[in-house]
């Protein structure tokens, strides 16, 4: 047989061997680490990727390479190492080697019946892992004896046509090629991929001594770590199991140790102080030398301590941010290191109710995760249910096939929203991550019947309005029932690690707030004020929309004043509490953008009720709806194009800021308003609305006898406005790029309708990413690039941002710090992940001067 081991593909973990995580892979480099610090580890010997690719490509095995570092006749292990542990690989291997004459001395040490059980379950894994035979053929009875064991040796015979291995070295190369293969398998990939892994990801696999928990003293196998798993604290836990009984039944084998003493039982403390003195100081070693929480495995043989592995704790995200802080503020690690160690995405579990990682989830269907966090409560199909449910103190689950801008109400009042349309940037996606409402979108697998109220999923069970479900829109699925929750847990350790990353961050980053409440998230997350407030959200609450109806149907500009007069107080109160909860910071208000046909009933019984509310014929109210009614919406009269045909609209808002503005200067809070014109495309247009706006502030001054500033500005959300920058920003303090419409306008898609097919092209790679939930760097992103050169050329000083959905992504961040943009805004609960994700960026960029 060929060989394939050669001294760099093949070592023996001592203090000194020439290994890196790289070669070897993570729990190699590992062991090492622990040798070095004296820890008793078991004889080990690390083959490196490369020798394991060989493997996997058929290449030989000679297994006496390895077998020379261990003594006559050993029991052995097979692990895998990768780069990192969250990748997977295939699982452990234990007692290679074990075989009859293995069976024979280990009757003579623990008794036939636990020598028998340790056989046979060595044959099992075997044959059903590594030759790959059917499990029902070697099931293991429950108390096995000689007969059972001759059979399952027969059963292997009987299946291979040859008998069960007795040489260590053949079992070894049998378990060597397994696992290699195992690794280079097509589900294997796609599994690690979908972690993060690249394509070409390698495997090591080390091969260790088995420490037996055998013995006349205290023996067993146990794992300790040190740390709460659930919140970080420090805490002492894990388990201690001791070795079968000699003459107790198998099944009635001892119980678990308790690690630490306990009043209720025995404990790995009482009945081994000096190994369980070892495993706290190799704990605090650990902590203090590999500067990180470990998980100790551990083997007791007679009372004498053998450390087969230890590993990063398994940790929540809570726990992460929480150790990452303690490892710093005890000098363990740096305060820049602490930062780094935390993962953004972990933080939006840290924001929201989810699923407790045990909890059973009774699955009903699948959906698009468009906002983060969990929440149960009765199936409701509009917003007046959802409404009515929440008056009555009851949770409720709102689910549409698509929502309107008429659906905020119900919105509000749910504690989750499912829609069967949409995609990552649609209407509900993006109210539900501004209000911190899980929501899944894209739901097509479930059947809805307004009509009866009630809906149908993918396995046939149909659900009616009340029954309980939950939305666990951290994972985009439905579930049925009310699962075990986890609060959100914003502690000292969180505010901690976001204060360091604010020291280190070097871009602005600002929240889309539309409501007082939002703008109050925003302000609890510490954003440096908002960069978009999308006041349309604002007319869809109690009177609000009657009056825009009555607006809409006013047959002239003063008719339509009138009733805009009716709305300016409301809106100067909206405005009002903003800057006040703001204190200061800037604010910037989008003038009024959808189409005025969002506002119009849609079904018949709507339109009955608004025309008794009007007091018009209801064939008046069917005209003008269908008036209003366009091919494209979305591109068609909304936004500016809208303040410029019905200018009352704009005005309106302009004097509601403007006064805002004086009313809070009485308070003692200086303000500039931003006052942000949506959809352009022309300089032109911005040259119209700023005369109008200038006219309003100078009335206000004049009435008020209070004088006060405003910037006016563009959000560029239309791949013209990114070309013509240059004449737009002479007319701009800022430019403040809309990635959602301007994704949509660059593509040609639909950003409601792309959900139906954006899966298959991200499968089919026609897109390495969905560009409506990650920034197109290559397209958009040559736009925003565009737009943000030329509109310095027209106004050296203009600010520059980005208030999409986009904002808080890594990824945008990073764009928009190369591209020298002034800050980022996202939904309020993304703030905290786009604070830390800046800091990041900071620091890799420190750390590679």
């Amino acid at each position: 047989m060929q060989k394939i081991i050669t001294l760099k593909d093949l070592c023996l973990v001592t203090k000194t061997a020439p290994m890196a995580s790289d070669v070897h892979g993570g729990r190699a480099k590992c062991l090492q680490r622990l040798i070095r610090l004296d820890m008793p580890v078991p004889t080990t010997v690390a083959l490196s990727f490369d020798a394991v690719r060989s493997i996997a490509a058929g290449q030989g095995v000679e297994s006496s390479q390895i077998l020379r570092y261990f003594g006559p006749g050993p029991l052995l292990s097979v692990r895998p190492s990768s780069m990192d542990p969250d990748w997977g690989g295939p699982g452990a291997i234990l007692n290679i080697g074990m075989n009859d004459a293995k069976h024979a001395e280990l009757v003579e040490l623990i008794g036939e019946e636990a020598a028998t059980l340790t056989y046979m379950t060595h044959i099992q894994t075997f044959a059903v892992d590594i030759a790959r035979l059917d499990a029902e053929e070697f099931h293991i009875p429950d108390r096995p004896g000689t007969d059972s064991l001759r059979a399952m040796l027969a059963a292997y015979e009987s299946e291979m046509d040859e008998e069960f291995p007795q040489d260590v070295g053949a079992q070894l190369a049998s378990v060597l090629r397994s696992m290699a293969r195992a690794w280079e398998g097509t589900t294997a990939r796609l599994l690690r991929q979908a972690k993060g892994a690249p394509a070409d990801a390698g495997l090591g696999l080390v091969v260790q001594e088995m420490a037996l928990p055998m013995g006349p003293g205290v023996s067993g196998s146990g794992v300790m770590q040190f740390i709460d798993s659930a919140t970080g604290t420090r805490k002492i836990n894990g388990r201690f199991v001791p070795q079968v009984s000699h003459s107790a039944g198998l099944r009635d084998q001892a119980g678990a140790l308790y690690l630490t003493r306990d009043p209720r039982g025995p404990s790995l403390e009482d009945q081994a102080p000096e190994a369980f003195r070892q495993l706290i100081a190799f704990g605090a070693l650990g902590r203090d030398r590999l500067r990180e929480e470990m998980e100790i495995k551990f083997i007791l043989e007679d009372g004498r301590l053998a450390i087969l592995d230890a590993v990063r704790a398994q940790r929540s995200s809570r726990a992460d941010v929480r150790v990452a802080v303690d490892l710093a503020l005890s000098g363990v690690i740096s305060q820049d290191e602490a930062v780094m160690r935390v993962k953004p995405t972990a933080l939006s579990e840290l924001l929201h109710r989810q699923i407790a990682s045990d909890a059973e989830r009774d699955f009903l269907a699948n959906g698009i995760a468009a906002s983060p966090g969990a929440a149960s409560g009765r199936l409701v199909f509009t917003a007046s249910e959802a409404q009515a449910s929440a008056a009555r103190s009851e949770p409720c689950i709102l689910i549409r096939r698509e929502t309107t801008p008429e659906d905020i109400r119900g919105m509000h009042a749910s504690v989750a929203v499912v829609t069967l349309r949409g995609g990552i940037t649609s209407h509900a996606a993006v109210i539900g991550r501004g209000m911190g409402l899980p929501c899944i979108v894209g739901a097509a697998d479930i059947d809805i019947d307004e009509r009866k109220r009630q809906i149908t999923v993918p396995d046939g069970r149909t659900l009616n309005a009340g029954d309980m479900i939950t939305v666990d829109g951290t994972k985009g699925q439905l579930l049925a029932g009310t699962p075990k929750m986890h609060e959100a847990a914003l502690d000292d350790a969180f505010q901690t690690l976001l204060a360091w990353a604010d020291e280190a961050r070097d871009i602005g980053i600002r929240a889309n707030a539309d409501t007082p409440a939002d703008a109050q998230t925003a302000r609890n997350f510490a954003a440096q004020g908002i960069g978009l407030c999308r006041t349309e959200h604002m007319f869809f609450h109690g009177e609000r929309v009657d009056l825009m109806r009555e607006m809409i149907f006013a047959e002239t500009p003063t008719g339509r004043a009138s009733v805009l007069e009716r709305l300016l107080p409301l809106q100067r109160s909206d405005f009002t509490e903003l800057f006040r909860i703001m204190q200061g910071q800037p604010v910037c208000i989008r003038l009024f953008d959808p189409p005025l046909h969002e506002f119009l009933p849609a079904g018949k019984s709507g339109k009955r009720e608004l025309a008794e509310l009007l007091d018009v014929p209801l064939a008046q109210v069917i005209s003008r709806v269908e008036d209003l009614s366009e091919y494209n919406p979305m591109l068609g009269m909304r936004g500016v194009r809208l303040g410029i045909t019905v200018p009352e609209i704009y005005e309106m808002q302009a004097r509601a800021i403007f006064e805002a503005t004086v009313a809070i200067g009485e308070e003692g809070d200086a303000v500039v308003p931003e006052i942000m014109i949506p959809l352009v495309s022309a300089m032109r247009e911005v040259e119209l609305v700023q005369s109008r706006v200038d006219a309003v502030a100078a009335a206000v001054r004049a009435e008020t006898g209070v004088d006060f500033t405003y910037r006016l500005g563009v959000m560029v959300e239309t791949p013209r406005a990114a070309l013509r920058a240059e004449d737009i920003a002479q007319h701009a303090a800022f430019l403040s790029f809309g990635t959602n419409d301007l994704t949509q306008m660059t593509y040609g898609l639909s950003r409601d309708d792309a959900g139906k097919f954006m899966s298959d092209y991200v499968n089919q790679r026609v897109y390495e990413e969905d560009p409506f939930h990650t920034l197109d760097l290559d397209g958009v992103g040559e736009l925003l690039k565009l737009g943000a050169e030329r509109g310095r050329q027209g106004r050296p000083d203009v600010t520059l941002s980005i208030c999409g959905e986009h904002g808080g992504h890594t990824n945008a961040i990073a764009f928009c710090r190369a591209q020298g943009f002034d800050y980022v805004s996202c939904s309020p609960f993304r703030v905290p992940v786009a604070r830390l994700a800046a800091a990041q960026l900071a620091l890799a960029d420190k750390i590679g001067r």
